[in-house]
């Protein structure tokens, strides 16, 4: 099978790339280091359209499929790895809102997770089943107009820095059929992270 980008994904590679080697390249020992989640730089990259990758257009996103996805994320990690696969997440949890939350979700979240004057996180991986979303045990029970979660999550990607949390859990039976995902945000009563890793 033949396969070559066209001319749109090319200059999409070329933008990421040239992204990549100025504001990620240069700093990316020095973060690595100091540990530093270099927010502002990742915001300059929702500048670029960077952070809303396969959001829909209506709230500001690209609407962008996976290969553009592919190549964004490949020449963003050849100038730091873990920013862009910070990214990577950050995209994947505000995609989550925007095609499968309520109209009033997507329309609290999408925009400001877009321009990234939010940053998400998704949450899945727990300590006793890692990230088989069949085997987890984090619950969310209907008390009201409200959910209450009770469960451990481990390697959150932004965990204690994220604004929006998209945590799966179970809130029916056992198996894939009884997971769930809800918005959780920063701040909310229960809320604590552990140490940083």
């Amino acid at each position: 099978m033949d396969f070559a980008l066209n001319d749109d994904q090319r200059a999409i590679q070329d933008a990421a790339r040239a992204f990549a080697e100025a504001e990620l390249a240069p700093h990316s020992a020095g973060w690595d280091e100091d540990k530093h989640f270099p927010v502002e730089v990742m915001k300059q990259a929702a500048e670029m359209g960077f952070c809303g990758i396969y959001t829909a257009e209506e709230h500001g996103g690209m609407a962008l499929g996976r290969v553009e996805a592919a190549v964004i994320f490949e020449e963003l990690s050849r100038g730091d790895v873990a920013t862009a696969a910070f990214i990577s997440i950050h995209n994947m949890a505000t995609w989550m809102i925007d095609r499968f939350g309520s109209n009033d979700l997507r329309g609290r979240f999408v925009p400001s997770l877009v321009g990234m004057e939010k940053i998400a996180s998704y949450c899945l991986t727990e300590p006793g089943s890692g990230s088989d979303a069949a085997a987890l045990r984090t619950t969310a029970m209907r008390d009201g107009d409200h959910y209450v979660l009770n469960g451990s999550k481990a390697f959150i990607s932004g965990a204690g820095t994220s604004d929006v949390y998209v945590v799966m859990v179970r809130t029916g039976g056992e198996g894939p059929k009884g997971v769930s995902a809800i918005v959780v945000e920063a701040g909310t009563p229960g809320l604590s992270f552990g140490a940083q890793e």
